[in-house]
């Protein structure tokens, strides 16, 4: 599997995809074995490198994904399975951005076209997909705790393999990693941890000094020497003995950078070239010889190294649609309507222009959440806190004490991590922060691990907490002034990932009244209550059920908390059926609702409710609509809902629309 260092056969000039030793590699591969490539042709390991970078490109063209941290560290990569015997050493990415040169060697190339495609590969490592994914990833800032928690299970059950993290910079800005690191300090298991830093760094230039530096304080010489060094300071008085010690760690740290990680307990090396072979591979065979401590190896790399177009790109495609190998062209769909993302952007401009208590907050993701719009325009007014969603939450609420209007635009996914700031930091003293919950709902080729499913459950849980979803891209912009003009505790607005419907657009958003929602269509004999992003798809199961001769009803309900319980009551009253629909988990708006009609009495009163939510699983990645259709969650699954609850499914099945 890939180039691991091992025991069945070796493979010396490895040059070319199509060349006899690779294809005796590959059929070694197939036949279980594992493949060596000579260490005395480091000249074929480059080449090595290169094919695996040119695969990579010609892989995400077709597929798209993210492309430059992946070129980043195809040398590292490549050096990384060499020297360790992996899956018995267990290499841990973390985010998982960079992780599609790790799956084309070890076994996955053939899958790699399928990448984030409906029933194909990840686009982060997965454990149930291979066993070289020790540790599942998504989310940033993971891999240092599940290292550690891996090494300790192995000192417990005595073992010796090794286990490496391999975390970026951006990652670093987390407050979980240095909980990690610190905890690693302490207990002193044998963790090896690569920072791996694309983008700022936090040393100086490296070069031949620093390689020749790092090659030799991993190496056991300097080690030991080291060691006894210590022991020799604690014979002598404690001033001296403090002395001495501060002489050697800060010397290595004004000459490495290593001071900070030092602090923690860490056993610092670097920095070193990351698309060096000649520098990688000896400082990880010191470090892979070592059987002490923890480890941290300060790697400088290049996002989007070795590709033109990814090196002269600002964000070095982060993320690319599919691309034209020799011009880097992505092929991008003209959109139909407006993306969400930037309908909010452009309504929170306008409402800043109007109000200079408004603050914009996220957490290293200014593009993503369209704050990038909102920075151009009142930079000193917009904050990028870095991957850190727990302080962005907390930050925001003492903004909010100090009378400023801030708007905290997290994913929903990403909300997760800040779920006690939340609640102990803004619920509870009930601040003023808005909440701007990007990617609601499925979002396609990212998968469960960003799938917004459970925000409207863990936000409409919380006292006094008003809770809103967007069901159209206009209705998003009135939800933004709304929030604005909102200063009796904490408002959150949701919408989902892409294009809106093309309705007609506001200058400016309207005030909406707080827990009152709309009806859209009247109907008769069928109440379909929508939240959120489903209300198109309802509208379409209103037409397809009038074709049965079925009369709904169409309400977007605009609030989860507070309920509009003046709508709900006349929904229940009037129609023989209510259903429910939210782009969300069990234990969201349709449980809300069902808790007030049973306290209401008005489920003694033989009325059909069918509360329609994500079912209770996760849904792997696909596009979209796919995923919807899986889910339970169109328009041809509202409509069998619909007559099965009035007891006519089997009556007009032949009739019934079918799923595209």
């Amino acid at each position: 599997m890939g180039i691991l260092e091992g025991k069945n056969i070796l493979v010396a000039g490895v040059t070319h995809h199509t060349s006899i030793a690779y294809e005796v590699a590959r059929i070694a591969q197939a036949e279980g074995a594992t493949v060596l490539v000579s260490t005395h042709d480091l000249a074929a390991l480059r080449q090595f490198a290169d094919e695996l970078r040119a695969e990579t490109i010609s892989a995400v063209s077709e597929t798209g994904g993210h492309l430059g941290a992946g070129l980043g560290v195809v040398e590292l990569t490549t050096a990384i399975h060499y020297v360790f015997n992996t899956p018995d050493d267990r290499l841990i990415f973390d985010v998982g951005h960079q992780c599609y040169p790790h799956k084309i060697i070890t076994g996955r190339r053939d899958r790699i076209r399928t990448l984030r495609q409906g029933g194909g590969l990840s686009g982060f490592t997965k454990r149930a997909e291979s066993e070289y994914d020790p540790f599942g990833a998504a989310h940033s800032s993971t891999s240092i705790s599940a290292g550690l928690g891996m090494a300790v299970a192995r000192d417990l059950k005595e073992g010796d393999n090794n286990v490496i993290a391999v975390i970026g910079d951006g990652a670093m800005s987390a407050g979980m990693a240095y909980e990690a690191m610190n905890n690693a300090g302490a207990l002193g298991s044998r963790l090896i941890v690569i920072l791996n830093d694309n983008d700022m760094s936090i040393a100086p230039p490296v070069g031949a000094m620093s390689a020749y530096l790092a090659r030799l304080i991993s190496g056991s010489s300097y080690r030991t020497l080291r060691n006894f060094a210590r022991q020799l300071a604690e014979k002598m008085p404690r001033t001296l003995e403090t002395t001495a010690k501060r002489a050697e760690e800060y010397a290595r740290g004004m000459a490495t950078g290593g001071t900070l990680f030092e602090e923690l307990g860490f056993y610092y090396v670097g920095p070193i070239d990351g698309h060096n072979l000649d520098h990688l591979l000896p400082v990880l065979k010191n470090v892979r010889d070592a059987k002490d401590g923890p480890i941290l190896i300060h790697v400088v790399t290049q996002k989007g190294k070795g590709y033109a177009p990814a090196e002269a790109a600002a964000d070095k495609y982060h993320g690319v649609s599919k691309f034209d190998v020799i011009t880097g062209t992505q092929q991008k769909a003209k959109a139909n309507a407006p993306a969400y993302t930037k309908v909010f952007a452009n309504a929170l401009v306008t409402e800043a222009e109007e109000d200079d208590r408004i603050v914009a907050v996220n957490a290293a993701m200014p593009g993503g959440t369209g704050l990038d719009v909102f920075a151009g325009r009142f930079p000193k007014r917009s904050f990028d806190v870095g991957i850190a969603e727990q302080h962005a939450v907390t930050f925001a609420a003492g903004l909010a004490t100090e009378g400023m209007k801030p708007f905290a635009a997290i994913y929903s996914t990403f909300l997760q991590r800040a779920y006690d700031q939340v609640v102990h930091d803004v619920a509870i003293q009930k601040l003023p922060v808005r909440f701007a919950i990007d990617r609601a709902g499925l979002v396609g080729a990212d998968g469960p691990t960003h799938a917004g499913a459970f925000d409207i459950t863990y936000l409409s849980t919380l006292p006094g907490f008003v809770v809103m979803a967007a069901g159209d891209e206009a209705e998003l912009v009135h939800m933004v002034r709304t929030a604005a003009a909102y200063d009796e505790g904490p408002i959150a607005f949701r919408y989902p990932r892409g294009e809106g419907m093309g309705v007609d657009m506001p200058e400016r958003g309207q005030m909406l009244e707080i827990g009152k929602g709309r009806v859209l269509r009247e109907g008769s004999k069928i109440a379909i209550l929508s939240l959120g992003g489903r209300l198109a798809e309802c509208l379409a199961a209103a037409d397809d059920l009038a074709a049965h001769g079925l009369s709904a009803t169409v309400a977007d309900a605009r609030f989860a908390k507070p309920l509009d319980i003046d709508l709900i009551t006349r929904l229940a009253d009037d129609h023989e059926v209510l259903i429910t629909i939210e782009e969300g988990s069990v234990g969201g708006f349709g449980s809300h609702v069902l808790q007030h009609l049973a306290m209401s009495g008005r489920l003694d009163r033989g009325l059909k409710i069918r509360p329609m939510v994500l079912p209770d699983r996760f849904i792997d990645q696909d596009k979209p609509g796919v995923m919807y259709a899986e889910a339970g969650l169109d328009r041809a699954a509202i409509v069998a809902t619909a007559m099965s609850a009035l007891g006519v499914a089997e009556t007009v099945s032949d009739t019934a629309p079918q799923r595209a």
